[in-house]
């Protein structure tokens, strides 16, 4: 792919926006965020704060342990982090220097203060208003459609910053409408690495740094280590592995950062520590590493695009059969290995429903990413499922596009099935 091609340009600030380190599960961070950013408007500490969210907001932080807060959960745990030791400029590394001090007062607080939450049911997946009080001042902060998206900011009902919001369009990011199959090949098979280098790296160093965490101690349920004591050590088994202990770590409490993917550290996780482990197993070099990473995010970010940031559909999914694409290439495949990995790996396990950020994420990974590896087996076998199977049609992208389809519109009202169960 030429650099003057608008794809190129495209694909690298795709990249860019998606790739970014975040403290904990991005749902109570983005809750913490949007409480810091409101107490510097207010420019007090707050008495009383005000939560409305949409119901997956509530769903992903519910069980969720947010870092750096002695082992606390849940909406009001996440604000109150954010309104008393937040730091707005870090965005989803707010609450990622926490003091020990801080953290006692965090605890005070939660005792003391006014906190409340209300369900918004607007229509948005992804959207939470934070209301702070301090006497006669009020601050109020809203963030829709992804984590960081600010859209009104304002201080004792004036209006100091308000956006448009169109439904659940990201107006203010690169057109994901530009990545298919094919162009993420090119891309991936012909980009100048320099151009991605540093992102890739701070990756790399992060993701397998808290997969190694998740290995070493007791974190949630401790699939990671599971898998390895139950299986054995064979690259395939510890790159699921690792993947899973990654996600063990961060969503229990472990107070390390992660580079994300499409808003999500666990798919973050997802598509780079299998991809990782595997090029180091197979001494694959550094750019033959690289341009797999590239594969396994794009085709991540691509998957995603259609079902969107938040959904009853289990994004661990996308980013496992992801994860195999990268695989493949790490083992020699082209361009049709890639494809097909794909679309038998999303034949295997779509579906599979996300109830929220919690310690039972690790072994959706697992199963995800196996998923991943066994669509590359069978397709350097003769095997394929094919056009008319089920979900699976003539044409990878357009199989990914019937997954957008189950994800984002098929599985709204489960999606509302599980947030009543939960808030039941």
């Amino acid at each position: 792919m030429l650099k003057s091609d608008e794809k190129y340009q495209a694909y690298i600030q795709i990249l860019k926006e998606e790739l970014i380190p975040a403290m904990g599960c991005t749902e109570p961070t983005a809750l913490a965020y949007g409480a810091a950013r409101c107490r510097e408007i207010l420019g007090r500490e707050p008495e009383r704060i005000q939560v409305k969210a949409s119901g997956s907001i509530i769903k992903n932080v519910k069980s969720v342990i947010v870092p750096n807060t002695g082992q606390l959960k849940g909406i009001a745990a996440a604000v109150a982090a954010g309104a008393i030791a937040g730091v707005p400029d870090k965005k989803l590394e707010a609450i990622s220097q926490i003091t020990q001090e801080q953290k006692e007062e965090i605890k005070k607080f939660l005792e003391t203060a006014d906190i409340t939450v209300e369900y918004l049911d607007d229509g948005l997946n992804l959207d939470m208003v934070i209301t702070e009080q301090a006497g006669a001042d009020t601050a109020r902060v809203r963030i829709a459609n992804y984590h960081t998206n600010i859209v009104l900011e304002e201080k004792n009902g004036k209006i100091l910053l308000e956006k448009p919001v169109t439904g659940d369009k990201e107006e203010d990011l690169t057109d994901r409408g530009l990545l298919d199959m094919e162009g993420i090949w090119d891309f991936a098979t012909t980009c100048d690495i320099m151009e991605v280098k540093d992102i890739l790296d701070q990756q790399i160093a992060c993701n397998m740094a808290i997969a190694e965490e998740g290995l070493k101690k007791s974190y949630g349920a401790n699939i990671g280590q599971v898998m390895l004591d139950a299986y054995d050590n064979r690259s395939g088994n510890r790159a699921v592995a690792m993947a899973a202990a990654g996600s063990d770590a961060r969503m229990n409490g472990c107070e390390m950062p992660v580079v994300i993917n499409s808003g999500s550290g666990n798919q973050g996780i997802t598509c780079s520590v299998p991809v990782i482990e595997y090029a180091r197993e197979l001494e694959a070099g550094n750019e033959t590493l690289y341009r797999a990473l590239i594969l396994s995010n794009l085709i991540t970010i691509h998957q995603k695009t259609g079902i969107g940031r938040l959904s009853a559909f289990c994004g661990a999914v996308c980013a496992g059969v992801a994860a195999g694409a990268g695989i493949a290439y790490l083992k020699g495949g082209g361009m049709k290995e890639i494809v097909h990995t794909v679309v038998n790996g999303l034949s295997i396990v779509s579906g599979m429903v996300c109830d929220g950020a919690k310690a039972s994420c690790a072994a959706k990974i697992a199963f995800s990413v196996n998923a991943g590896l066994l669509g590359y087996e069978m397709y350097v076998r003769g095997q394929q499922f094919r056009d008319g199977d089920g979900l699976v049609t003539k044409g990878a992208d357009n199989t990914i596009k019937n997954i957008g389809r189950l994800g984002r519109e098929g599985m709204r009202a489960t999606n509302e099935e599980i947030i009543k169960i939960m808030m039941s």
